[in-house]
């Protein structure tokens, strides 16, 4: 909004700041940083959001009115701050109808929420990285093919590295959509509302 930052809000995939409520206009028809346009997150960049108290306090103790505004500043659409004798804080108001309908939202029903659980790699399996964020919300559509890719790129595998996700006691093949793997296991594969999915890698036979 290029004015003050009000309850100032970080985004924790490029440690870019933005106003919260900005941020959040603003991921309703985007799920990119504004500022280097790295994606957020595939579908819920919302969740990839924390305030930032410390920057908050830094800007409330050199612009000590902005605080006193804060409420105000809050409820608005647009908050750009103008400084004038007459009215410290001027809000510039949106028409509440001009808020982009928000394109990233997923089907309650096919929301299926995962816990990636690494079991560990093969001998001779020893260049990757570590699974930083094994929580993850997709579509229910998705495939293991997905996972499996979004493992690899998360864990930087090579192509001689295979994953093996398996769900209970069952050894998931590529085709098998979540949706269709959590009705097939049932209860016994969920833990606290997640799906949970143990993977590992070994060397592909093909190596």
């Amino acid at each position: 909004c290029c004015g003050f930052l009000i309850d100032a809000t970080t985004i924790t995939e490029c440690l870019h700041t933005f106003c919260k409520s900005c941020i959040v206009k603003h991921f309703f028809y985007s799920n990119r940083c504004p500022s280097c346009t790295i994606i957020v997150h595939q579908t819920q960049p919302l969740y990839n959001i924390r305030p930032d108290r410390q920057l908050q306090d830094i800007v409330y103790k050199m612009i000590p009115f902005l605080e006193e505004g804060k409420h105000t500043a809050h409820n608005s659409e647009k908050h750009r701050l103008v400084v004038s004798t007459a009215t410290p804080v001027v809000l510039k108001r949106q028409k509440k109808d001009s808020t982009p309908q928000c394109v990233l939202n997923i089907p309650p029903e096919l929301d299926v929420s995962l816990l990636l659980d690494f079991v560990g790699a093969e001998e001779g399996i020893n260049s990757y990285k570590p699974l930083e964020r094994p929580y993850v919300r997709v579509s229910g559509e998705a495939t293991i093919r997905h996972v499996e890719l979004f493992i690899r790129k998360k864990m930087e595998l090579s192509p001689t590295c295979q994953v093996d996700v398996v769900c209970g006691d069952h050894l998931l093949d590529q085709y098998q959509s979540l949706k269709d793997v959590q009705n097939f296991v049932g209860s016994e594969a969920l833990q606290d509302g997640l799906l949970v999915l143990h993977f590992g890698l070994v060397l592909s036979c093909l190596s």
